[in-house]
């Protein structure tokens, strides 16, 4: 098992935050609604829906919304149209992060997104400044559900996933982008629950940061999440307590 940074931790209480303002049912019907357009409405045949429907149900996000996103999306019924463009820059200590988004507005996203990194010390870079410090993983959080470490790093192996992480009252398992939906399979069909699955950026190494810069990158990204375009922030940031 490789070393863990408290970004997960904090990015599963940020999640969870998110959903009980209900913030979480907007990001995820503009995921369901691009996928949806770019690989069509038969979640069957359509892995990357088939995944963020999945997640909608988990978020208790109502079976009708679901169904009139992937309308809107086909073409059904009319809707907005979407781009996914994805921001790179500098956080507060020099933080490497990825901001994913959602938008009907490109110039409107990247001004809001701009200033969110420069109001608390960051700065947006050019396309390609920090991604290539990301690897691209598929990353699946669930509960402990009684598992001892030993029984799920069987299930882990069994699946073909990469790693494991122990965090006490869920773990959370990382595989490659191509073993991702094995992995889901696997997961499911042992009959486990799962919170959250989906594709993320990983850092290849993290950065420890702490006090007033901690404060001020915990900052720009909350600044950042709240934009409702945003989709994920992800950054290589290795929140060290003092």
């Amino acid at each position: 098992m490789s070393g863990h940074s408290k970004w997960s931790t904090i990015k599963r209480k940020k999640a969870a935050a998110d959903q009980k303002r209900g913030k979480i049912f907007t990001k995820l019907i503009k995921e369901i609604t691009v996928a949806a357009r770019q690989g069509g409405g038969d979640i069957s045949a359509n892995p990357r829906l088939r995944l963020a429907v999945d997640n909608a149900k988990s978020a208790n996000m109502p079976v009708d919304n679901i169904d009139r996103a992937i309308k809107k999306a086909t073409g059904e019924v009319e809707g907005a149209s979407y781009l996914e463009l994805t921001y790179e820059g500098y956080g507060p200590g020099g933080i490497a992060v990825l901001v994913e988004s959602v938008t009907d507005n490109k110039n409107r996203t990247v001004a809001e997104v701009r200033h969110a990194f420069t109001k608390h010390g960051g700065s947006l870079g050019e396309s390609g400044s920090v991604a290539w410090m990301f690897d691209r993983k598929g990353v699946i959080s669930m509960p402990s559900q009684g598992k001892t470490e030993d029984e799920m790093m069987e299930l882990v192996l069994e699946s073909g996933a990469e790693d494991l992480q122990n965090e006490e009252e869920y773990f959370e398992i990382t595989s490659s982008v191509e073993d991702f939906e094995t992995v889901r399979k696997t997961i499911a069909d042992a009959g486990l629950e799962v919170e959250n699955a989906s594709l993320q950026w990983i850092a290849k190494n993290t950065v420890e940061i702490s006090g007033e810069s901690a404060e001020k990158l915990m900052k720009m990204i909350d600044m950042i999440e709240d934009n409702d375009d945003v989709q994920n922030v992800f950054t290589n940031a290795d929140f060290i307590e003092e």
